[in-house]
């Protein structure tokens, strides 16, 4: 698959509704589709051991997204494979009163995966420049300064804050990789009425999906802004088509892999002398037979 089509390159403006949700072009065979992604995540599997071992590089995944466009899905699909102990998964709610009296970026801070791990945030740092922009009145409430709250290119500010903040993660060792799955309105219309319409499905669906809903159009516009401003070379947005679950999963499966292959990653090198004493611990256990 080729997945270069979902990179945004650095510093491009992009227009969402020209973005496929569907994958067309694409192929659509589900089956061998599906097949390609178990390799994957095998795959993935082996450089994650290699990660942990060499304990030099960690990397983070982002995931934002409408609601129901299959975040969690895509998360426990693609990572399942992974070693829960060199995985963390963070998902981020509404922050709490000791997160509120600090900067918008101390808990996503506090949450980064250590070296010789992967990080995945479920929603992420991207929530300060999304929702809060779409609904003004969040950072009204905010214990801020009156001047950064009436500030008219606090947004602007705040989209070159975190781009220079994740430019300080690369650079010194945490790679970066974020997704935004890419849902059509039909699609999630359809996937709403599923989880009010399907009983064990009826615990995923709020009435405050629908009033986010509503704001379609200003969530857009906010999702173009941030990925326009903080896609860069070293910290990629990957705009994947999210109508079809199985093809965003393979999707992302491929793009993790090429992303871990890219890194160098192998088991330590043993000394001479360590591989001395391998030998030699080796001869004393072989001798107790």
């Amino acid at each position: 698959m080729n997945t270069d089509k979902y990179k945004i390159d650095e510093d491009s403006k992009i227009d969402l509704a020209k973005h496929s949700t569907e994958g067309v072009g694409d192929p659509a065979d589900k089956k061998n589709g599906v097949a390609v992604m178990r390799k994957n995540i095998e795959r993935m599997a082996e450089l994650q051991s290699m990660l942990y071992a060499q304990d030099v590089h960690s990397l983070l995944i982002v995931f934002q997204a409408m609601d129901a466009a299959g975040k969690d899905g895509a998360i426990k699909a693609v990572m399942s494979g992974l070693n829960p102990q060199g995985c963390n998964v963070t998902s981020f709610k509404q922050p709490s009163a000791e997160e509120r009296d600090h900067d918008y970026l101390w808990r996503h801070q506090r949450a980064l995966p250590e070296r010789g791990r992967i990080g995945i945030f479920n929603r992420s740092h991207y929530e300060e420049v999304l929702v809060v922009r779409v609904h003004p009145s969040i950072l009204q409430a905010q214990a801020l300064p009156a001047e950064i709250k009436e500030d008219p290119k606090v947004w602007d500010k705040r989209l070159r804050q975190i781009r220079n903040w994740e430019s300080h993660l690369v650079e010194n060792g945490t790679h970066i990789m974020k997704f935004f799955l890419n849902i059509s309105r039909d699609e999630q219309r359809r996937r709403f009425l599923s989880r009010i319409q399907e009983p064990e499905k009826n615990w995923k669906f709020s009435a405050g999906d629908l009033k986010e809903r509503a704001f379609w159009d200003e969530y857009m516009k906010s999702y173009e802004a941030a990925i326009s401003a903080t896609s860069t070379a070293d910290a990629p947005w990957y705009v994947i088509p999210a109508d079809r679950k199985w093809f965003a999963r393979l999707a992302i499966s491929e793009i993790i892999v090429k992303k871990l292959e890219s890194m160098d990653l192998h088991y330590p090198t043993v000394s001479d002398e360590d591989l001395a004493a391998l030998i030699q611990a080796g001869k004393l256990l072989e001798a107790e037979k």
